[in-house]
């Protein structure tokens, strides 16, 4: 006589408390922090949603905010690269300088963690452009002998983004059409997207000297 097969009973997700929600947001903040540093071509909510399935944890509504991330990302990197990512990151905001002299008929501005302090291992710079054209940056770096490739923008409103090689380190041209120059930008989580220009990039190496 054949086995029936039977039915396995769905596992219950039993309620959490506002505590354990907490210590699982900062769990998986700590985690994702941790694979920002080590991989910095993650995005805060792709290291997110990895940190909770390597935690077995749901990706759900119980994840940490972006703030919560960062948080976790600076103390990470204070306890872990200290030295190591200070030099980096001081190296970085120097080449961030020169390529925005470079720009500067663009109407360059610094955004990313090369500008909030957060840059990992394999940071890139990233530039914001207000030029009247996008095929006017190219030409440009067509003029000046410049390589550069097309990679696919994040954003519907970003025109184009050109990705080239300034003095070893890997910049992103991020095009937007000029009359964007006035917006300001948020994140997913609400915050505003910050951005400053040359002037107080060099500022901000100067005070790290």
């Amino acid at each position: 006589m054949p086995r029936r097969n039977t039915p396995t009973p769905s596992r219950r997700q039993h309620p959490v408390s506002p505590r354990q929600a907490e210590v699982q947001r900062q769990t998986i903040a700590s985690v994702a922090a941790r694979l920002i540093a080590e991989d910095g071509s993650l995005d805060y909510e792709l290291a997110k949603r990895k940190a909770a399935r390597q935690l077995n944890l749901s990706d759900g509504d119980g994840l940490p905010t972006n703030a919560e991330v960062e948080t976790a990302l600076r103390t990470h990197q204070a306890l872990y690269q200290g030295d190591e990512q200070r030099d980096r990151l001081q190296g970085m905001r120097q080449v961030a300088v020169e390529a925005m002299r470079e720009f500067e008929r663009f109407s360059p501005y610094l955004t990313g963690s090369v500008l909030d302090g957060t840059a990992g291992r394999y940071a890139e710079i990233d530039l914001l452009l207000y030029p009247d054209s996008a095929k006017d940056v190219e030409i440009y770096l067509l003029n000046r002998d410049i390589p550069f490739e097309h990679v696919a923008p994040r954003s519907d409103r970003v025109e184009a983004v050109l990705q080239l090689d300034w003095h070893g380190a890997p910049v992103n041209l991020v095009i937007y059409p000029p009359d964007d120059e006035r917006i300001t930008f948020r994140s997913r989580d609400g915050r505003v997207r910050e951005r400053a220009r040359r002037e107080t990039v060099e500022m901000l190496v100067a005070a790290s000297i």
